[in-house]
């Protein structure tokens, strides 16, 4: 058979996400705790996928239904397995014994807390199973190595993982560490992670015990290496926002080198799926939750907040707007200050410039849309929708009341309440005749004066 046409190995990647953080101070297990708007076990199961990895099996606790969803719904491929008691990382692996037992070729072991680590890498430590290594670790260069195990290696061969508390004194001046992640050869696995005993202080599995078994059978051992940050792990709320820290510079740096303009980075922060288009400017203070994709050309203006929303060419944005799921704006609209669109198409050139609120609607292409304008989409039992047509004009402190359609080149007068169907080029008036009573306002000011005078006396 020649070498193009060999059978692609079978990978599985084993994700430890059984810990339930209690060090967080949450409810919620640890790898459901979010960066960049995406739990942790997320940002891994991606990096997971995107490796060419052919299937991954999640380690979780007991009780952990929700994190169970969770996995199904980012990646309906993997499978669950239930590790019933935290007796050690090796314990944990064992717990996934029914996804290896049919030995695929590669086995990779990542962490569901270090969300981090990239595609690359994984790629990297499988390309070392693939030019012959039995295990590889991977490991870092610690600015601070104090309490990692250390890698120690003789030539470019690993022969153990000393941990801190075990280590001698030259062993404690190596500063390259085990990150926890590590791949195996499929057919060496099973015995190795079988062979793990509890002789420790814990009595626990240390799935760490796999790399002195493998050396004392002679097996050939290699290291991998990728930055500290890459595989930081997260233990405290303050590992988190350090973390979410670093994710965010990097796709700070990200967009900026694919064309987008930020006018001050260290103020925008994105979310694990924000898509932008090159010569897209963001202003300053500008939050792109979940969903978010703005296409070139478009201007996101200053303390807006996007979620769930699509933003096309030439738009502009804000300042101070928010657009909330199902927000699609046209080619060159404008979406102005204190502005909340939601679940509404906004047509191409159509304006909604100041104070409005445009709810399950669709405004059509040129349209304006004044001042203080709501659409009352709700009647506190079912939501409605707001037609606006082509190039019509709502006057400015308009309500719309839904369901309700305005024909195209339509008119609304200026703080109307509009409760009906507006015909195309018609205008709709829904206000009350103003009348005009001299003299009154200097009584009213008289009398109030004296009811002010009185309660003061009393």
């Amino acid at each position: 058979m020649s070498a193009s046409s060999s059978p692609v190995p079978s990978t599985l990647a084993i994700v430890l996400a059984a810990g339930l953080g209690t060090r967080m101070k949450s409810d919620r297990p640890k790898v459901m705790h979010e960066v960049g708007g995406l739990p942790l076990v997320g940002h891994v199961l991606k990096a997971v996928q995107a490796a060419d990895v052919g299937r991954a099996a999640v380690v979780i606790g007991p009780g952990m239904e929700d994190l169970e969803k969770l996995v199904e719904g980012i990646s309906p491929s993997a499978s669950c397995h239930i590790q019933e008691e935290r007796l050690g990382t090796a314990h944990a692996v064992r717990a996934a014994e029914a996804a290896y037992r049919d030995a695929p070729d590669h086995i990779l072991v990542l962490l569901g807390d270090a969300p981090l680590v990239s595609p690359e890498t994984i790629q990297r430590v499988k390309a070392r199973l693939e030019d012959g290594a039995d295990v590889v670790v991977l490991g870092f260069e610690a600015a601070d190595p104090f309490g990692y195990g250390r890698l120690i290696k003789e030539g470019e061969r690993l022969v153990a993982i000393r941990e801190e508390r075990d280590a001698s004194n030259p062993e404690k001046a190596i500063t390259l560490c085990n990150s926890g992640i590590m791949a195996f050869r499929g057919t060496q696995f099973s015995d190795l992670v079988s062979a793990i005993g509890n002789e420790n202080a814990k009595g626990e599995f240390y799935l760490t015990d796999a790399i002195g078994i493998a050396h004392a059978r002679g097996l050939r051992l290699e290291t991998e290496t990728a930055p500290e940050w890459e595989v930081q792990g997260i233990n405290t709320r303050g590992q988190l926002a350090a973390v979410e820290a670093v994710f965010q510079n990097l796709a700070r740096e990200r967009v900026m080198a694919s064309g987008v303009s930020l006018i001050a980075p260290e103020t925008v922060f994105f979310s694990h799926d924000t898509r932008l288009e090159p010569d897209v400017t963001v202003e300053p203070n500008v939050v792109f939750a979940p969903g978010v994709a703005v296409e070139a050309g478009a201007r996101i203006r200053a303390f807006s907040h996007l979620e769930g929303a699509h933003v096309a060419a030439g738009a502009t944005v804000g300042p101070y707007a928010r657009l909330r799921p199902g927000a699609r704006i046209g080619e060159t609209a404008h979406i102005g200050n204190f502005v909340e669109i939601k679940n509404a198409s906004i047509e191409a050139g159509a304006k909604v410039n100041h104070l409005s609120y445009i709810g399950d609607a669709r405004v059509g292409a040129k349209a304006n849309v004044g001042a203080g304008t709501i659409t009352c989409n709700y009647d506190g039992f079912l939501k409605h929708h707001t037609d606006i047509g082509a190039g019509a004009f709502i006057g400015s402190n308009a309500t719309l009341v839904a369901p309700v359609s305005i024909g195209d080149g339509a008119y609304t007068a200026a703080g109307s309440v509009i409760t009906e169907d507006v015909a195309a080029d018609a205008l709709a008036l829904g206000r009350s005749r103003q009348s005009e009573k001299p003299g009154r306002a200097a009584k009213i000011r008289d009398r109030l004066a004296r009811e002010k005078k009185a309660r003061q006396k009393g």
